[in-house]
C-alpha cells in the first residue's frame, strides 16, 4: 500500500513535473499562467509555489479533446450540411 505523503506528491505536480506531464515547456505553462490560459494552478505553501493537480490537468485535457473538431465529430464542420448564400438579397 503506498504510503500517504507519496500520494499526496503524485496529486500535485509542479510547474516543471506539470509541462513534462503535458509534454510541453514549463515556459509555455508560465505564458499560459500570466494569460490566464491553459490548465488552472494554484499558489502552495508559505513560499507560494504554483502547483497543479493531476486531476484537473486530466480534466482541462478532456475539456481540451472535446472542444476539437478532429476528436469530436459534433463539432466538425462537415457534418453539417452546406449553407446557400441568398444572392438577390
Amino acid at each position: 500500500m503506498p504510503e500517504p505523503a507519496n500520494d499526496v506528491r503524485a496529486s500535485f505536480l509542479s510547474v516543471k513535473d506539470a509541462a513534462a506531464y503535458l509534454g510541453i515547456s514549463p515556459h509555455t505553462l508560465y505564458v499560459w499562467r500570466h494569460r490566464r490560459q491553459g490548465p488552472p494552478s494554484f499558489r502552495l505553501g508559505p513560499r507560494g509555489r504554483v502547483m497543479y493537480r493531476r486531476t484537473t490537468l486530466d480534466a482541462w485535457i478532456c475539456e481540451q479533446e472535446c472542444a476539437d473538431s478532429r476528436s469530436n465529430p459534433a463539432l466538425s464542420p462537415l457534418s453539417t450540411p452546406p449553407q446557400r448564400r441568398d444572392l438577390a438579397g
